[in-house]
């Protein structure tokens, strides 16, 4: 699937899309976004133009919510990645990453430096670690609107470089943690909603780093 296409364009939206509606998926449940946002319709659009086999798991994510209010999914939330005394599911890379399972170890401050870098701050209304995967699946998100937007002005250099970042992202800072962490939301989970959304976010991940490790192959075939 080339980038001139006007397929491969298509695609590279929806996967945009993908990362963006996953990454809202992993905040606190609000009325607004998961309702009047339509989120999870989104989802199913986006994934079932790029990743089929996610794309079964949003569908489950849909049926779920439609069993499930707002307070029933916000307490198991609080549950899985809030606490007060134990996260079921730590959302937060350095505690897969790094030695003693810690928050806030040096793989926060590389991904901290890594968002300075491309000149991001994060809110002052987001109170969590750098590495939190909704953030690190906004700037995923961020990185792929980027390479769009470059290919839209006919900048291949800047959108090659955007598409090498995300690939960097995904192996040193997503890749590396996010099949254990889905695991534990799929085993930990009492409620099907959140179970489907780490099968989604496993598959949609798993799915992403083919994408661009055939994408990048193809250029340097092209090159030589």
């Amino acid at each position: 699937m080339g980038s001139h296409s006007s397929a491969g364009h298509e695609y590279k939206k929806y996967r945009a899309e993908g990362y963006r509606c996953l990454s809202s998926c992993l905040y606190l449940p609000d009325k607004e976004r998961l309702h009047s946002g339509k989120l999870i319709e989104k989802l199913i659009e986006a994934t079932d133009r790029v990743c089929p086999r996610a794309s079964v798991f949003a569908r489950e994510m849909e049926s779920a919510q439609l069993r499930h209010n707002i307070q029933e999914l916000t307490v198991e939330y609080a549950k899985l990645f809030v606490g007060p005394f134990e996260l079921r599911a730590p959302p937060y890379g350095s505690v897969y990453l790094d030695e003693g399972r810690r928050i806030m170890g040096d793989s926060t401050m590389a991904v901290r430096r890594m968002y300075l870098d491309t000149k991001l701050n994060l809110s002052n209304d987001f109170k969590e670690p750098p590495d939190h995967i909704s953030i690190e699946l906004e700037f995923m998100y961020y990185l792929a609107f980027k390479e769009i937007e470059a290919l839209e002005s006919n900048n291949e250099d800047l959108s090659r470089s955007y598409l090498k970042k995300q690939a960097e992202v995904l192996e040193k800072y997503i890749f590396s943690w996010i099949p254990r962490f889905c695991s534990k939301v799929i085993q930990s989970s009492e409620n099907p909603y959140y179970q489907s959304l780490g099968r989604c976010l496993n598959e949609f991940i798993a799915n992403d780093v083919e994408y661009i490790d055939s994408i990048l192959k193809q250029a340097s075939l092209r090159k030589n």
